[in-house]
């Protein structure tokens, strides 16, 4: 999950983190996130294949901007 420098969230998937997100502060990567430059990676899940990740991306996208931030707070406070 990414922030925009606007404070929203965009969720997606990829195979590889570094390239994606490069490439979304590079402008090149989504129109949602063009004009929200630069975006900061502040969640991610790693999963085995592509459907698996493409399921949880679903599942993320429907939750609440609460809901989101809460994810983001639990994982972040794992990482402390």
């Amino acid at each position: 999950m990414l922030e925009c420098s606007d404070g929203t969230l965009y969720t997606g998937y990829t195979v590889d983190l570094a390239h994606r997100l490069a490439m979304h502060n590079a402008g090149k990567a989504s129109r949602c996130t063009r004009c929200r430059l630069p975006v900061r990676l502040v969640y991610y899940e790693s999963f085995a294949t592509k459907s698996e990740a493409m399921k949880r991306e679903c599942a993320i996208k429907k939750l609440t901007r609460s809901q989101k931030l809460a994810l983001i707070a639990a994982a972040s406070n794992e990482c402390n």
